[in-house]
């Protein structure tokens, strides 16, 4: 017999049922308009995907002249070829970025770094997201001349009135990771920082020289470039701290290799991880987790960074005034071997 039932789109009633609050809320919360707490939005979110809702955001955008689609561009070198999407942090938040568009009924498209200018100027979208945006930055330049939203994924350097970013709460992580060194009996903890023309090394370096004069301790920084081949340069780096006398008993780093830098440095040296030195970085790499010995990270949460860079770059479109243009993320600390040190060597037994 031939099924008589009919799929029918949900509506925005059956949503704001399924999640229990009332319909102005569920179209605040897809269009991220009106105040609303995150634990609400979330639920909101959640109803919607269960049941298989999205807004006709391409519909309406349409009828006013938009294009229903959100870029995510990445900052250029030159002719520099950057791979992204090898890099756990990037290729996390464009599956993040991607993921919330589609919840919120837009199209994401993720632009490649090598696009001409033209491409920049005329590839249709409604509003950006500008990752790692960059001193003298050509595509934040190019993309300022459209006129349209642009969320920064990063603080911008110099920035200006009415720019708008999410970014991670680098200083809070920075200090979640040297308290936690400094509870595994660390005093004297060294950073390999790389010369970058964005804000995040800046902001880390700053964070790394105030927590060791509040605590009157040395500050212990080597610092190398990071283009071309960083890999080197930081390795050359913390060799350069483990030659130091007295030498750092704790090094940092806080790329998303530096962790495997570190271990290498600390191998040619001939120091065992973590009797003789604690290593931890700031990474999203999963490797980390079976590493000899496993390392310390500090996560800067590209998951929550894309949802609340999407969710900011809506509001914009829909609202563009009234928005709060500056939301933090808090990183999440997860702590390995490599900075677990014997409770007999804390105490300062040898």
């Amino acid at each position: 017999m031939k099924s008589t039932h009919v799929w029918r789109r949900p509506t925005l009633g059956a949503v704001a049922a399924r999640a229990g609050v009332s319909t102005a809320t569920v179209s605040n919360a897809l269009n991220s308009t009106g105040r609303l707490s995150e634990a609400t939005r979330q639920r909101v979110l959640a109803a919607a995907r269960e049941l298989g809702y999205a807004p006709a955001s391409t519909a309406r955008a349409l009828a006013h002249g938009g294009s229903g689609v959100l870029g995510l561009t990445m900052t250029t070198y030159g002719d520099l070829p950057v791979p992204y999407t090898e890099i756990p942090y990037y290729a996390q938040l464009a599956l993040g970025a991607m993921a919330a568009a589609h919840e919120r009924g837009y199209m994401l498209m993720v632009m490649p770094s090598s696009l001409s200018p033209w491409m920049w100027l005329n590839t249709p979208m409604d509003g950006v997201i500008h990752v790692a945006p960059r001193a003298e930055d050509p595509v934040r330049s190019l993309l300022r001349e459209r006129g349209i939203p642009m969320v920064s994924e990063g603080r911008p350097p110099q920035p200006r009135w009415g720019d708008a970013w999410v970014e991670t709460d680098h200083e809070a992580g920075l200090r979640l990771l040297l308290d936690h060194l400094a509870e595994a009996g660390a005093r004297r903890i060294g950073l390999s920082q790389p010369l970058h023309d964005d804000e995040y090394p800046g902001q880390v370096g700053r964070a790394y020289a105030s927590w060791c004069a509040e605590r009157d301790m040395p500050a212990l920084v080597e610092e190398y470039a990071s283009m071309p081949d960083y890999f080197t340069a930081e390795r050359d780096a913390v060799s350069r701290l483990l030659h130091r006398d007295p030498r750092p008993d704790a090094v940092i780093g806080i790329y998303s290799d530096s962790g495997h830098n570190i271990l290498a440095a600390a191998r040619d040296h001939g120091l065992r991880v973590p009797r003789d030195l604690l290593v931890a970085c700031i990474s999203e790499d999963p490797d980390y987790a079976m590493t000899t010995p496993p390392v310390t990270t500090i996560s800067l949460r590209p998951d929550r960074v894309s949802d609340e860079a999407v969710d900011l770059l809506i509001a914009l479109i829909n609202a563009r005034s009234g928005v709060d243009r500056r939301r933090l993320v808090q990183p999440v600390l997860a702590p390995r071997r490599s900075t677990r040190r014997p409770v007999r060597q804390r105490n300062g037994a040898r």
